[in-house]
């Protein structure tokens, strides 16, 4: 999508950009719509963040949060009412850690925002993938409390797998939050901001950020609200001119939108509720009320019959980057699951059960050959895939591929592998479309490694 100028009408951006119809362009507020996934390690202060960001926009009254305030008191949890506006379940409420990927909408006057708040804790990092795959930019949470920045960038702490795991599903741009800056261990030192952010660059880049214009450092504190929405005042810390959270965001670069593109939803949820409901991401295209779609991988034909937004309020229509819910007809609930995508019935996506990729080895104790299974998460879709033949080993320097097959591949090394799964799954190569070409290999609550689909094998869409 081109560069917004906020002062324009929509009809006047409409007339200047000819390829892109005007109902679109002027959107449901006439404003871009961004989502936002806060990833980072457990109790970093990501619902915390994220609850005071929805008070601060408006978006959650004095009152439901005084409400809140009463109730984390009794409890005595009087630090995590702000959470409360995103953690919504009891047991979220009770441990004070998030578990499945929280949904919030806000808005400013330039933008609108969906937050993803993803879960920090390791056995949830399945919710945090899907979550991230929804996401146009991340919000890298890190603790600036002595101790806790230590313990979530180690071996085993979420800020690494997180960070990686968002590079794969496609959130190109991070914010890095530093969090708790007014903590009495830090009490908003820059010493420690440096310290964290010169920690974090290296690693950063080494997953594939560039830091100069992907990734920008932000001091905050997302319990008094410092650096959100107003900048932190100078008497509390002096040395940081930059802008606020949500200045940066409002003011970053437009994002580059796939509107004329076959249309793409993967499903993330579905239910019933006087018919069927799919909720999804609009990855590429544009859907409209009344259009006929296909479902894939089953094929089936079914009609829009409604269109809802973030708000529940039901609109005409939802383009590239929104995040929908579709009332379908023409389908019963349970003949549609998780990982499906909604399609244009005259370009669907692939789908194969066996498919080309480049994978790239990030953790495993032992070797790795053909025959190897493990748990594939690719967009919205979890299924098991074996590696049925490794093809290729990529020289380190040049990536110059293997004249001959290797018979094994260790932590480090990236491979041209194909990869089978029981079921057909839609697929498509990362060069066409890259947020349904993107993927990450687990197994047994680790990533074992990151790839990307370079060919699909026998599609079985025809």
């Amino acid at each position: 999508m081109p560069e917004e100028n906020i002062n324009e009408t929509p009809k006047e951006i409409s007339e200047e950009v000819e390829t892109v119809d005007e109902e679109v362009i002027e959107d449901l507020f006439g404003k871009e719509h961004i989502n936002l996934v806060f990833i980072g390690h457990v109790d970093a202060g990501k619902s915390t963040m994220g609850g005071n960001i929805l008070f601060l926009t408006g978006m959650v009254d004095q009152r439901t949060m005084d409400k809140y305030e009463k109730e984390a008191k009794e409890q005595s949890r009087e630090s995590w009412y702000l959470s409360w506006a995103l953690d919504t379940n009891k047991e979220e409420r009770a441990k004070g850690k998030t578990v499945e990927c929280g949904r919030a909408y806000f808005e400013t006057d330039k933008r609108r925002y969906t937050i993803l708040d993803a879960p920090g804790h390791k056995n949830y990092v399945p919710s945090m993938i899907g979550g991230a795959s929804q996401a146009d930019v991340g919000i890298l949470v890190i603790s600036a409390r002595k101790g806790e920045f230590e313990t979530g960038f180690e071996r085993g702490g979420q800020t690494r797998e997180h960070a990686v795991l968002a590079k794969t599903s496609g959130v190109n741009k991070l914010v890095v939050a530093i969090n708790k800056m007014d903590d009495v261990t830090v009490n908003w030192s820059k010493e420690r901001y440096d310290e964290c952010v010169s920690k974090l660059t290296p690693f950063l880049k080494g997953t594939g950020y560039n830091p100069n214009s992907d990734v920008q450092f932000i001091p905050l504190s997302g319990y008094t609200g410092y650096n959100l929405k107003d900048r932190v005042p100078k008497d509390a810390c002096s040395w940081y001119n930059g802008p606020s959270l949500l200045e940066y965001l409002d003011d970053m670069q437009a994002l580059d939108r796939k509107i004329n593109a076959p249309l793409m939803v993967p499903i993330i949820e579905k239910y019933k509720d006087m018919g069927t409901i799919v909720v999804g991401k609009v990855e590429s295209g544009k859907v409209k009320k009344g259009q006929n779609v296909v479902i894939m991988p089953n094929k089936h034909v079914v009609e829009v019959a409604a269109i809802y937004n973030e708000l529940e309020d039901e609109v005409t229509s939802g383009s590239c980057g929104d995040n929908v819910r579709l009332r379908i007809k023409g389908i019963e609930e349970e003949e549609c699951s998780t990982g499906f995508v909604v399609c244009d019935t005259q370009s669907p996506v692939k789908t194969a059960t066996t498919f080309e990729a480049q994978l790239a080895i990030l953790e495993h104790k032992n070797i790795i050959c053909a025959g190897y299974s493990g748990v594939l998460h690719i967009h919205t879709c979890v299924e098991e895939v074996s590696i049925s033949a490794l093809l290729h080993v990529l020289e380190k320097k040049t990536g110059k591929r293997s004249k001959r097959a290797p018979q094994f591949v260790k932590k480090g090394q990236k491979v041209i592998a194909r990869l089978e799964t029981q079921g057909p799954i839609c697929v498509e190569t990362f060069e066409d479309y890259p947020q349904l070409g993107r993927f990450t290999l687990r197994d047994e609550g680790k990533t074992i490694a990151i790839g990307k689909v370079t060919k699909v094998i026998g599609n079985v869409t025809q």
